[in-house]
């Protein structure tokens, strides 16, 4: 069987109240609620983008864990670099939708925002990634009862293989009031680790037993 030429450079994992890159914990901050302690990531981890601060939570969940691994998981970006993004989760955007919901749902105070109803679609997340770090790649986001590894080894296995992407970012991105997780790893050539369905669940049970 021809080995797989594909590896996974750096993983990093946003979960009840910790951060973690490579199996590290970089920061940890209890006892706070999630637009608490996204807000303090951000700070941590210096980063400059006010645009941040008008996202809806998945898109800032998903937004830090991209930012934690290109800085920290040492993964250089060029410009217009072909790196395609495959995220996936459970509920889809239901966080946002429900804010949705209560701001039309009052007839006697019936007024849409826009703000929230641009967010009401899980693919939002990725578009402000796209725009941080000046991508143009495809991109898919995809909804499954749990975390499925095997898609999303095979989805990017044949991205690079038909030669759509250099690199992929991918990976489960879940948030659902208090409640969130967010895991992203990077598929190149070059890694300390191989791109399979088995290592892909492995990491995502370890960076988290730790």
């Amino acid at each position: 069987m021809k080995d797989n030429p594909y590896k996974i450079s750096a993983y990093c994992r946003i979960k009840e109240q910790r951060v973690s890159v490579n199996g590290e914990i970089i920061l940890e901050n209890s006892g706070i609620d999630f637009p608490a302690f996204i807000k303090s990531v951000y700070k941590y981890f210096d980063t400059d983008y006010p645009k941040f601060f008008k996202m809806d939570n998945l898109s800032k969940l998903a937004f830090m864990a991209a930012e934690i691994l290109i800085k920290r998981g040492k993964i250089g970006l060029e410009k217009n670099q072909n790196i395609a993004l495959v995220f996936s989760n459970r509920a889809s955007s239901l966080d946002t939708d429900r804010k949705h919901e209560d701001s039309i749902k009052d007839l006697d105070r019936y007024y849409p925002s826009p703000a929230i109803f641009v967010y009401t679609l899980p693919n939002i997340c990725m578009g402000e990634i796209s725009i941080r770090h000046h991508l143009y790649s495809e991109n898919s986001f995809f909804i499954f009862d749990e975390f499925n590894p095997g898609y999303l080894n095979d989805y990017t296995h044949g991205l690079l293989e038909d030669g759509k992407a250099d690199k992929v970012l991918c990976g489960w991105v879940e948030l659902e009031e208090d409640a969130y997780d967010a895991f992203l790893y990077m598929v190149t050539k070059n890694g300390p680790i191989e791109h399979n369905a088995e290592a892909i669940n492995r990491l995502y049970k370890r960076s988290w037993e730790i």
